[in-house]
């Protein structure tokens, strides 16, 4: 009895460093960003600065939540599939480019073939897939790490989006004036994906169900992972793949279908994101990947790849860039806050070495209390 009451104890204190650890990033980073508000204008710094960022969304309500909530759908999924893969053991630094081939599915079922935007998600979900099976393929039977293949295949998949986008020409998928995509909503509106109210109660046109969609796959891969036998299966292939050969496990099988469905979530990233109007796709912007897949590597680390924690670091992140968006341009950049999600970004990196040392200090809370406490009566006294 006492050993499962010390493991769920221990439980607890690792849950709670990992969510310390998360607020001590987060706090920093807004210290930080305060600091260099009173840098450029000290005069304005605190109102229309610094409480505008915090206030994010809300500083514009109604308004500004919808393009929260919008931004966040996206964000969530491609956090799941950084957390996913990290879960299972794996890096996936490949999610802008799943991300890049989720949007060319989800826009060419749309704009092309005008299907249903149950069947654009759908789709945008297999391009993703495809993609993140390559790496995933090269990791199991030739053991290249995934991280060098994935970065290779984010170009690969950007160059060759544009190309296709940009080859197909004006009346096809874009529009040569704009160099954008067609807006969904003119060109084909069963594709998009249904308000259900949310883009009239949050004066939005993109402002869709595309947040309870992502909500559902983060509690359905929650659910796979630690409630199923074969989420079990790939989290132990993570930890150790000799011991899974041995176990019975397929490692090879679970390494594929590892980096598979890390691939799905984010194209469905994608797919949520487009399908909602929240953006059309720019085949001339050939530099740049999308910044919404190195986001999820972020929030993935800021959540510790928890699925749950996923669309809470996901939220927060999206209400800071959404609050940085209404600064006053006479007197900030709207860049500060992007500033600060990077700082927090950067300090994620060590949001393990935090984890550590707030775990640490809890254990030795905890030894102390130990060592305080009255001793337990030994067997033969109690007898006596």
């Amino acid at each position: 009895m006492s050993r499962n009451k010390s493991n769920v104890g221990m439980v607890l204190r690792q849950k709670g460093s990992s969510v310390l650890a998360a607020i001590l990033c987060i706090l920093i980073g807004l210290a930080v960003g305060l600091i260099a508000l009173f840098i450029i204008n000290p005069e304005h710094a605190w109102d229309q600065g610094f409480m505008r960022i915090i206030q994010g969304g809300f500083y514009d309500f109604p308004y500004g939540v919808g393009r929260t909530l919008t931004n966040s759908a996206p964000l969530i999924m491609t956090g799941l599939s950084v957390a996913f893969a990290f879960k299972t053991g794996l890096f996936n630094i490949g999610a802008a480019g799943q991300y890049t081939l989720g949007a060319f599915g989800a826009l060419y079922c749309a704009l092309i073939l005008h299907l249903p935007w149950y069947l654009c998600l759908l789709a945008s979900a297999l391009f993703g897939a495809v993609w993140g099976a390559i790496p995933g393929i090269f990791k199991a039977y030739l053991n290249i790490n995934e991280v060098i293949t994935s970065i290779m295949f984010n170009w690969i998949g950007l160059y060759m989006v544009n190309e296709i986008v940009y080859a197909r020409g004006t009346g096809a998928m874009y529009d040569v004036k704009s160099t954008r995509t067609w807006k969904l909503v003119d060109t084909s509106p069963e594709s998009v994906i249904p308000s259900a109210g949310m883009s009239e109660l949050f004066h939005t046109p993109s402002t869709t169900i595309a947040i309870f969609l992502a909500i559902a796959a983060a509690v359905l891969i929650w659910v796979i992972l630690e409630k199923t036998t074969f989420g079990y299966e790939l989290k132990a292939v993570g930890l150790n793949k000799n011991a899974a050969r041995y176990a019975g496990i397929n490692e090879k099988k679970n390494i594929i279908l590892s980096m598979t469905i890390a691939g799905a979530l984010a194209g469905f990233g994608a797919g949520l994101l487009y399908l909602s109007g929240g953006a059309e796709w720019n085949p001339l912007n050939t530099t740049t990947l999308p910044a919404m897949g190195f986001n999820g590597i972020a929030t993935a680390l800021l959540a510790a790849s928890h699925p749950i924690g996923t669309i809470f670091s996901s939220v927060f992140i999206s209400h800071i860039t959404v609050g940085g968006s209404f600064l006053p341009t006479r007197y900030f950049p709207p860049e500060i806050a992007d500033l600060i999600s990077g700082i927090i970004i950067y300090l994620c990196a060590f949001a393990m070495l935090f984890r550590g040392v707030i775990g640490r200090m809890l254990h030795a809370d905890k030894d102390i209390s130990d060592a305080n406490a009255e001793p337990a009566p030994q067997a033969g006294k109690e007898a006596k």
